[in-house]
């Protein structure tokens, strides 16, 4: 498919039939991405403010079969928001489009527009006396149309599910510039093809998502909140099971943490209040959430009481007050940061089958050390499989020196991965960086059926092109 760049005169074409403040200056930072490993480029920056402005848009760059990036947040992690190459595209930014269109309590809906900050919605629904759960160390900047395009995960995924579990429905516009309104508020509608469903995760490729009716939570009622020292990464899961036998649905997060993860803190936020004197080996942060007339912290102690007993745990931080439930909470939050001030040499957002978590951290530890010397910082999402498996130079070293050895780092992990019947990309999305990643595990008849769905929507190739699939 031959595409052709966004030009001066296409501005000009652009400028005559849209408001004025839609087309603005491009910024450095559209087209930069948090980890620094792209640049991209665009020929035109505009700000649709309401979505017959983005179908006006998408339509015209259809008609000239000029590529299209939808931009959210900027805060992606895979390259999917930042084109490098090829003709300089049209960016799509939805910053301008942050209303909350309506709040439904008694039906736990939520309806905003993309380009609505995760933080503002959850406040949003907190003023309905509800709970958006959604939840990301970025959530003060990524909006949700871009938590939706990559289908985020979060902290809560254990308990209330991936961002795809949280909508009903959506508005879009698609990429002859129709636009679908699908803003469905309902739970049961079985009419057909699951467009929403295909949209979420589609990471831009197959439209731009406007607007969405999101699912809420009741608030509960009182929440609990507690860091445990385990012996192992599988005393870590024996923990879990007994948490869920114990607690069952009120368990809402289970984040494992590596003491390597800890020294980076140590060693590049050394302000930050950490819960024991010693890092240990391993530990997890438990969350939960119950009813009215529950104690959090009397369920936590019995929790920890069953599981020395079952020589699951080896000690324990119970919050007594929303500070300490706050500074655990920051301890976690903030081993992303750490690892950004080290420097990776390869990171990766992979899902494994829970039972099989501590064969791939054994088999995972041994195989990156038979490459040289590094260290390696395995934390995550342990309740729904989804580690952050991240590699990092020798003490003393710099990333710089290992970039020969990135992309064999990087095969030698995704190869487990995949022997191991997991996932290479859990929650961060495919964007550019992982393309050939899905070529090379992706199973061939899901490749094809996913080319055909792009190429039946998208028969110019438009939209986000080189991220996702490679045609």
């Amino acid at each position: 498919m031959t595409l052709n760049p966004a030009t001066p005169d296409f501005a000009n074409q652009l400028s005559a039939i849209l408001p004025d403040g839609v087309l603005r200056d491009i910024e450095p930072r559209y087209l930069e991405e948090p980890r620094g490993r792209f640049s991209g480029q665009a020929g035109v920056l505009v700000l649709p403010q309401t979505v017959d402005e983005v179908s006006t848009l998408v339509r015209s760059a259809n008609a000239a079969r000029v590529p299209v990036v939808p931009y959210g947040g900027g805060t992606g992690l895979v390259c999917g928001q930042v084109m490098p190459d090829g003709p300089a595209p049209l960016l799509i930014s939805l910053e301008r489009m942050t209303a909350i269109r309506g709040v439904y309590p008694q039906e736990n809906v939520l309806v905003a527009e993309a380009g609505a900050i995760l933080a503002d919605v959850q406040t949003a629904a907190q003023g309905a006396n509800r709970l958006f759960p959604l939840s990301l160390a970025s959530e003060g900047s990524a909006q949700i149309g871009g938590n939706l395009s990559t289908n985020a995960g979060g902290v809560n995924v254990l308990r209330y599910g991936n961002t795809r579990e949280l909508c009903l429905g959506l508005e879009a516009v698609l990429p002859n510039g129709e636009i679908w309104h699908g803003l469905s508020r309902l739970r049961k509608d079985n009419t057909g093809y699951d467009l929403r469903g295909l949209l979420i995760g589609a990471e831009g490729t197959l439209g731009v998502i406007t607007a969405a009716a999101l699912k809420l939570s009741p608030v509960p009622a009182v929440r609990g909140t507690a860091m445990f020292v385990v012996p192992s990464a599988q005393a870590a899961l024996d923990l879990l099971s007994l948490a869920r036998d114990q607690l069952g649905e009120a368990v809402s997060a289970f984040e494992l943490i590596h003491r390597q993860g800890l020294e980076f803190l140590a060693e590049t936020l050394p302000q930050l209040r950490q819960p024991f004197e010693r890092a240990p080996e391993w530990c997890v942060l438990i969350e939960l959430g119950l009813s009215r007339g529950q104690d959090p912290e009397q369920a936590l102690a019995d929790l920890f009481e069953a599981a020395v007993e079952d020589g699951c745990a080896l000690d324990g931080v119970i919050a007594q007050s929303e500070t300490q439930r706050n500074e655990l909470w920051t301890v976690r939050e903030q081993i992303p940061e750490a690892n950004r001030l080290i420097g990776s040499v390869s990171s990766h957002d992979i899902s494994i089958p829970l039972s099989a978590i501590p064969e791939f951290i054994a088999r995972g530890g041994e195989a990156i050390a038979a490459l040289g010397a590094f260290r390696i910082n395995c934390f995550g999402h342990l309740g729904d499989g989804n580690l952050h498996y991240n590699v990092f130079p020798a003490q003393g070293q710099t990333r710089e020196a290992y970039e020969a050895q990135r992309g064999t780092v990087k095969r030698v992990v995704h190869d487990l991965v995949h022997d191991m019947d997991g996932s290479v990309s859990a929650e961060h999305g495919v964007g550019r960086l992982k393309v050939a990643d899905v070529e090379r595990y992706g199973d061939p008849v899901r490749l094809a059926a996913m080319r055909a769905i792009k190429l039946a929507l998208d028969p110019n190739g438009i939209m986000n092109p080189g991220a996702v699939l490679n045609l």
